[in-house]
């Protein structure tokens, strides 16, 4: 029932294709590996006070578990509504004005097999007094292989090259930084890119970011898949296991602390089963 100006709609509807393609692929992985999962798609609509129902918006929580995914959400939503006061003074443009616009994709993999790397990957579209677009993706391997993370980076490398020649280092520096855990000092994984307020003052600017935006998108369809297929049929021993399971918990720890893409959803009335799909289905603390 939000009423969409062309930009949110373009933005909302590729997002939403977005998501059917990851989906599509990472049920074709499962099929090669012998299995018949496919991803449950959930609809869900925003919740807070003073909001009636389907006026704030919603979305589609999509989880599959399998062979290879041993729990895999990918998530679309396009809400809005005003952010509480106090939350309104961390947002970009919002200070004086607490009325938000947000559309998106949101996507974390946790694998069955310690040698494939989990992933996350997310980008979104945000209208306050500004308009701009943010994301990301970052390889998470329990155990790195560096082939697989040269490839991953390789990949974004290219996909921020038409962008300007510093695109990629400024971004992969700033996912470096970000997903960073303080209190255990180690990073999350291996990095990848992030980036955040790409304003769109006018159409042209839009335009540039959207294309920088949907680049992203497709670089991580492209270069996730051949990763897992690369590594989804690799003996593993218990002592690995038992590593993945360790490491999941500090991405649990980085993802309930730090992450604000959880932060967001908490604040603004969001699903709490979307918003807590990135934690991983088996997890140890030792």
């Amino acid at each position: 029932m939000i009423s969409l100006d062309p930009q949110q709609q373009a933005a909302r509807d590729w997002f939403e294709s977005l998501r059917d393609r990851i989906c599509a692929a990472f049920e074709a992985i499962e099929a090669e590996a012998g299995s018949d999962a496919r991803f449950a798609y959930t609809p869900w609509d925003r919740e807070a006070e003073g909001i009636a129902a389907g006026e704030g918006g919603g979305g589609v929580r999509g989880v599959m578990t399998g062979r290879v995914f041993e729990k895999v959400g990918v998530n679309v939503s396009t809400v809005a509504g005003e952010f509480a006061p106090d939350f309104a003074q961390s947002i970009n443009g919002a200070e004086s004005d607490p009325r938000f616009f947000a559309t998106g994709i949101s996507l974390v993999a946790h694998m069955a097999n310690p040698h494939v790397p989990a992933v996350h990957m997310n980008t979104r579209f945000l209208t306050t007094t500004k308009r701009w677009f943010g994301g990301g993706a970052d390889l998470n391997p329990p155990i790195p292989y560096a082939e697989d993370t040269d490839a991953f980076h390789a990949r974004l490398r290219a996909a921020c090259a038409p962008f300007g020649p510093d695109a990629y280092a400024r971004y992969s520096k700033w996912a470096e930084d970000y997903f960073y855990i303080p209190h255990r000092g180690v990073h999350r994984g291996v990095g990848g890119i992030f980036y955040d307020h790409l304003e769109c003052a006018d159409d042209a600017g839009f335009d540039r970011n959207f294309e920088f935006t949907r680049a992203v998108g497709e670089a991580f369809l492209d270069i996730f898949p051949q990763i897992v297929r690369r590594r989804m049929n690799q003996p593993f021993t218990e002592a690995e296991r038992e590593e993945q399971l360790v490491w999941r918990g500090r991405y649990a720890e980085f993802n309930l602390v730090y992450d604000r893409g959880t932060l967001f959803g908490l604040k603004t009335g969001g699903n709490i089963d979307a918003i807590l799909m990135s934690l991983p289905p088996l997890a140890k603390w030792s």
